[in-house]
């Protein structure tokens, strides 16, 4: 009898165990939300952020305040950064635990009035993959002059790779949002979306690297109507899963 009992205790530590490391496995990825530099309708943002779940769970810095977030003893309190922020202030101490947050593996979604940010910045730029330009700028010998936008635009987005785990599933699909004309775009991205609008540049949705993490930019994103498309918000999820699988296989 003792023998039996001593098996039955064996194989409940090992189910627990299972179960422990399944749940482990299961734990939704936390996701920190940089804002700041740009106003938006909170409510109907945090709606959008709430479709991530129970994948993902969020909540919200802003800055100046979240420079703290990338010290460091702070990096183990997430597992994603989004970008939502147009933020232009920063010192070279900031700067450098920024940059070397992300070049150390911590993955990053980029949308919409976050590639405006730091204009004086260049390292941000290389992170984002490209940039708004509010003043001309040369960048490898090019001259950027001042970018443009347009409010309220319907526009197609054709998905470029159809099998890219951030675009799987997706068909081409019609977006009311704002756009952007005549930004930066780094020539090693990989182009990810695409719209023939007149008022947008051509590529509006790319992936990157970074150091060690994955970088995926989304220039969608400006207010409610793009809040509550599915598939922007599908997009925003896919790519969430996607880096924060594939950071640090690099």
């Amino acid at each position: 009898m003792k023998h039996i009992f001593n098996i039955l205790i064996i194989i409940l530590l090992a189910c627990t165990s299972l179960l422990g490391s399944e749940s482990l496995d299961r734990r939704p990825v936390r996701v920190l939300v940089i804002t700041g530099g740009h106003d938006y309708n909170a409510d109907e943002f945090n709606r959008m952020l709430s479709s991530l779940e129970p994948e993902a769970t969020c909540r919200i810095a802003e800055l100046p305040g979240a420079y703290e977030m990338f010290l460091p003893e702070n990096r183990n309190s997430y597992d994603v950064l989004v970008f939502y922020h147009m933020w232009q202030n920063i010192t070279p101490e900031q700067a450098g635990f920024f940059s070397d947050c992300i070049a150390e593996g911590k993955p990053v979604i980029v949308l919409h009035h976050s590639i405006c940010a730091y204009d004086d910045w260049p390292e941000y730029w290389n992170i984002a993959g490209g940039k708004y330009f509010h003043k001309e700028t040369t960048v490898k010998g090019k001259l950027y002059k001042p970018c443009s936008y347009i409010h309220d635009v319907h526009l197609k987005v054709r998905i470029i790779d159809k099998k890219h785990p951030v675009t799987k599933g997706l068909k081409d699909f019609q977006i009311f949002d704002e756009v952007y004309h005549g930004y930066y775009v780094r020539e090693d991205v990989t182009p990810l979306l695409a719209t023939d609008h007149s008022g947008s540049e051509p590529v509006i949705g790319w992936t990157h690297t970074y150091g060690k993490a994955r970088v995926v930019t989304l220039q969608s994103g400006h207010d409610t109507h793009a809040f509550e498309n599915p598939d922007l918000r599908k997009l925003l999820k896919q790519a969430v899963l996607w880096v924060y699988k594939e950071s640090g296989k690099i």
